[in-house]
């Protein structure tokens, strides 16, 4: 799978997406974005990062960061449907995220 940088923080973290998942630091954070204005917290975030428009997990994203995402996105799904082998990558994914459900990392 192709891994797509959406954006690097201000200590130097990559927040990615690969496949149908998203990375930060290397490590497993999202399988979708939640928009700000539907988040619990959206003043904290906004008085923090006033141009958020999506969350990432816990990382903050522009709408032009969000579009990124979501083109990433489409791309994996497109590749996913297209190729058998990329299957797998999907059952990857599915493990990754039910470890961390788990506790396990």
């Amino acid at each position: 799978m192709q891994t797509t940088l959406i954006k690097t923080t201000a200590d130097g973290r990559k927040l990615e997406v690969s496949g149908l998942a998203i990375l930060f630091d290397g490590q497993l954070e999202a399988f979708d974005l939640t928009e700000v204005k539907l988040h619990p917290n959206k003043r904290k975030i906004w008085e923090v990062h006033p141009e958020a428009t999506h969350l990432a997990g816990r990382v903050t994203l522009t709408r032009e960061e969000a579009e990124a995402v979501e083109q990433a996105f489409k791309d994996a799904e497109a590749q996913i449907l297209a190729s058998p082998a990329a299957i797998n990558e999907r059952f990857r994914i599915a493990m990754m995220w039910r470890a961390r459900s788990e506790g396990i990392e």
